[in-house]
């Protein structure tokens, strides 16, 4: 089986990028031939890639130059299946893993003012991002889409009124060896040295780019409320990150949070951490989410998290609205209790067990022979 893979870009510190990364050696090992169509890959995998890098400048255009790239590059090659990470109209299969473009706009409205409501309203590029969802969902050739949680499945129904026989949930998977309580015991008292933290400080951790999608503003209000021995720990790249460094300072959090940019090597800061909190305003899945839980992490996230739906409240952690400060100050202190995380613990590990990259290639490979089958076959 000759599969095509879009992805546009590679970032090291974005979570969709390092799923199809991470997902290819698992899709490879089921037995199928992938080649990933993208702008840019890392030179380790040059020789899996069909590069196609139109000029742009600036982000509409660099969206809409490649999509058009894309749809000449793939008619000089034959494959049996296109599945497409991006809004690509004319692929067979559209695994949704940014969610729904117009469901983000929602949901970050929520967050705004009425003047920056109306920019976003007339901002042309997030109208071709519409019309371009509009037309890859409404188009003939699509057979099938990978939703990565309820949530999405959910939104792409209400958005577009897809045939819910088209929807397939598969969740991402988590490396459970990689991504594991050990990592406390190899990282967590050296980590707190150099951040100058002790091992009775509570620390929070947040990983991902994006800051204002990922809920860092709230979640420095919730810091200013608890008690001065928790920790706020941000790993991730954000244009805005000077920003909020200033309002760290501005609410006295100067000695409390500590922002550490991007990081190819995350797995120390997930050993240092107690608690993961992430109130993004919409996330269609996360895959730290995952990667904490493999962790042992307790999980403090949002409703319009996809990721939250492996989240049973007081269990595994707690699901709060992204934008209820009480509500999260709440959670994150139910979680101070030292008894009560340490239970949370052991279920967020035993709760990421399932979600391994072998049972998502798995659910892959079987869709993809699902739509390559004769007619009339099962």
């Amino acid at each position: 089986m000759k599969l095509a893979l879009i992805r546009q870009k590679y970032n090291p510190y974005g979570g969709a990028e390092r799923f199809v990364e991470r997902a290819l050696d698992a899709i490879r090992a089921q037995g199928i031939a992938v080649t990933i169509v993208t702008r840019r890959w890392p030179a380790d995998n040059a020789q899996q890639a069909l590069i196609c890098d139109p000029p742009y400048l600036e982000s509409l255009t660099r969206d809409w130059g490649f999509a058009r790239g894309v749809q000449r590059l793939l008619q000089q090659h034959d494959f049996d299946l296109v599945q497409s990470h991006e809004r690509i109209p004319g692929c067979d299969i559209y695994r949704a893993g940014d969610g729904v473009h117009a469901e983000w706009l929602r949901q970050r409205s929520r967050a705004m003012g009425a003047l920056e409501r109306a920019r976003i309203a007339l901002n042309p590029y997030h109208a071709y991002m519409k019309a371009a969802e509009r037309e890859m969902f409404l188009s003939p050739r699509l057979r099938a889409v990978i939703c990565i949680s309820n949530m999405v499945r959910q939104d792409i129904i209400e958005h577009f009124g897809i045939a819910e026989s088209m929807l397939h949930v598969i969740y991402n998977g988590v490396d459970t060896e990689k991504f594991h309580p050990r990592l406390a015991a190899e990282y967590r008292a050296a980590q707190r040295r150099a951040l100058g933290w002790s091992d009775s400080d509570l620390v929070l951790l947040l990983v991902g780019s994006g800051f204002e999608r990922k809920g860092v503003g709230l979640l420095l209000a919730a810091l200013r409320q608890l008690p001065p021995h928790i920790r706020l720990l941000v790993v991730g790249k954000d244009k805005q990150e000077k920003h909020y460094r200033r309002l760290a300072t501005k609410l006295g959090l100067d000695q409390r949070a500590h922002f550490a940019g991007g990081q190819n090597d995350v797995l120390p800061y997930y050993g240092a951490a107690d608690v993961f909190v992430m109130p993004t305003l919409y996330e269609p899945f996360g895959n730290v989410i995952l990667e904490a839980l493999a962790s042992g992490l307790p999980v403090v996230t949002s409703t319009k998290c996809g990721g939250g739906e492996l989240i049973d409240n007081g269990r595994e952690g707690y699901v709060v609205d992204a934008l209820d400060l009480t509500a999260l100050v709440a959670a994150i202190g139910a979680l101070c209790e030292s008894t009560h995380r340490h239970a949370a613990a052991k279920a967020a590990r035993s709760r990421a067990e399932a979600y391994t990259w072998q049972a998502m290639a798995e659910q892959f490979s079987a869709l993809y022979a699902k739509l390559l089958a004769p007619a009339g076959v099962a």
